[in-house]
């Protein structure tokens, strides 16, 4: 089978872009990566790029002849309106389509113009979704079309030579909050938390991995609660990445903002870290309340702080659902599984 597979620069530091890096080296399958978009390097936004992007997408078509095209897009952006464009194109010479929604805005959908979507996405083969609830919402809207589920993953080679039971000590007290730092992040709610716990646990830190607009303004707000143990590190990558992930003893991940499926969990769930977070995207497709951790639709710090208390203080608990987390995250969201997941989809509907 031959796949075309619209892709973001993968020399961006975008959620679909890095999917896609993880991915290129357990295809089994003979796949393309066409690059659409804003490129690396350059201020102009993707629309710039768009006159340039149609040549070249049907240049591939043409000589590269893929058995299916899979256009990559997000409910909330533009880029739809550019990929129905590019599914259309697709059609007219012949091709079949699968569009992958990675984002799925809430507020979007709200307002959006419910017999456009289902018209256009009536005409392609498949749809693929990180979320139950997402499927439900676009089947409201009038899509017949299959929409399956499946995954965002983890790479493979973070956790190359990583070893749980040698690699993890369960001594660090500390909690990680690895994401972009912006308010919808849940950045503010993770200081509160961590004020409750800190007066009872003197040897608690915090560290925030990441950067965004809300960087100097919540390190004045740690300031103001008169808070010493709380880490910045910026965004990190590789080793340093992996380090982070091995001196953490749980990930709070507060977003208060709809997601696909992220990311920072499937990884943290790989290194066995215990995950407290809110009900959001696809991870309420498959968390287990207290098994992996603590998933709640609150937003009150002090409910997250009461739940992280049994693992500041038992040590077996915490080490039975790293335990846990990592075997599952090892099954499910690993690159190699998450490919081969996808060809066999592609191979069930594309003939």
């Amino acid at each position: 089978m031959k796949i075309l597979v619209n892709t973001p620069c993968l020399r961006l530091l975008g959620g679909v872009a890095n999917h896609y890096l993880g991915l290129r080296q357990f295809w089994t399958e003979d796949v393309k990566y066409n690059t659409v978009g804003r490129r690396s390097g350059k201020r102009a936004n993707g629309n710039y790029w768009l006159p340039w992007d149609v040549v070249k997408f049907t240049f591939n078509l043409l000589t590269f002849r893929p058995n299916v095209v899979l256009l990559n897009s997000s409910l909330g952006s533009s880029a739809l309106r550019r990929d129905f464009m590019f599914s259309q194109i697709s059609r007219s010479l012949g091709f079949n389509v699968v569009i992958f929604i990675h984002g799925f805005d809430l507020d979007y959908a709200a307002q959006i113009d419910e017999g456009w979507v289902a018209k256009n996405f009536n005409k392609v083969s498949f749809i693929f979704v990180l979320a139950e609830s997402f499927r439900e919402t676009m089947q409201s809207w009038g899509v017949k079309t299959p929409i399956r589920l499946t995954t965002t993953k983890v790479d493979d080679a973070l956790l190359e030579g990583y070893n749980l039971n040698q690699d993890r000590k369960f001594i660090n007290k500390n909690i990680l909050f690895l994401s972009r730092i912006e308010k919808a992040k849940g950045v503010y709610e993770a200081v509160d938390t961590f004020t409750l716990l800190k007066p009872k646990y003197k040897d608690l830190t915090l560290t925030f991995v990441g950067s965004g607009s809300e960087l100097e303004a919540l390190k004045e707000y740690a300031e103001t609660k008169g808070l010493s143990d709380i880490r910045f590190t910026g965004r990190l990558d590789g080793e340093a990445l992996r380090n982070e992930y091995k001196n953490a003893l749980l990930l709070l991940l507060l977003t208060t903002h709809g997601e696909g499926m992220p990311t920072v969990v499937l990884e943290a769930m790989a290194f066995g870290l215990p995950i407290f977070t809110r009900k959001v995207g696809g991870l309420v497709d498959f968390f287990e309340n207290g098994k992996m951790g603590f998933i709640s639709d609150s937003l009150e710090p002090k409910d997250f702080a009461e739940a992280m208390v049994s693992y500041l203080e038992d040590k077996d608990l915490t080490k039975t659902v790293s335990l846990y987390n990592a075997k599952y995250a090892k099954e499910h969201f690993m690159a190699s599984s998450v490919a081969k997941q996808i060809e066999n989809t592609l191979r069930e509907y594309i003939k």
